[in-house]
């Protein structure tokens, strides 16, 4: 699936089940709080701490929760994520074509 058919995808079942959008602020405290839940996987799986008797946690449901909500709010503010990325692609490339190469700590 492009980004493109994901976008679309999530406003074909926003109209056909969700009945509208959440505000484009409610969708960006929304998204904080998918992000949060992404990190506290990532915490208890790759950092110190660790997961309590019985939680659940599911790495790739999180991340498709937080894709969910950015492809909801692109949607609403009239935003091309592939035009996006492509742009923000050919920015990083420009700025970071030697930067990595040249970084002795990596």
């Amino acid at each position: 699936m492009t980004i493109e058919e994901a976008q679309k995808t999530v406003d074909n079942w926003i109209k056909k089940y969700g009945v509208r959008y959440f505000s484009e602020l409610t969708n960006m405290a929304v998204l904080t709080e998918e992000v949060g839940e992404l990190a506290r996987i990532m915490a208890r799986t790759y950092g110190d701490q660790s997961f309590k008797e019985g939680e659940k946690h599911d790495l790739g449901d999180e991340m498709a929760d937080v894709l969910w909500v950015l492809l909801c709010i692109a949607n609403q503010t009239g935003t091309d994520l592939t035009e996006a990325f492509k742009k923000n692609l050919d920015k990083k490339t420009a700025r970071d074509k030697d930067r990595h190469k040249n970084n002795p700590k990596l």
